[in-house]
């Protein structure tokens, strides 16, 4: 990561958005999907250890 300079600072400049009225689409959304699986089967036995691992998944999509 580079540090900014004074010079640099200076230069930044800012723009006004249009009025809410203007805007065509006036919607926000997002879309969330999440899945989360994990599986450890330990049947039919005595003193053993079943280890599972879990697997995330997350998708987010923003209109």
């Amino acid at each position: 990561m580079t540090k900014l300079t004074i010079t640099e600072i200076a230069a930044e400049s800012v723009e006004l958005l249009p009025a809410r009225e203007t805007l065509f689409w006036d919607v926000n959304t997002a879309l969330i999907a999440a899945q989360n699986a994990s599986y450890a089967v330990n049947a039919a036995t005595v003193l053993s250890v079943a280890h599972s691992t879990a697997v995330q998944g997350i998708t987010v999509t923003q209109f």
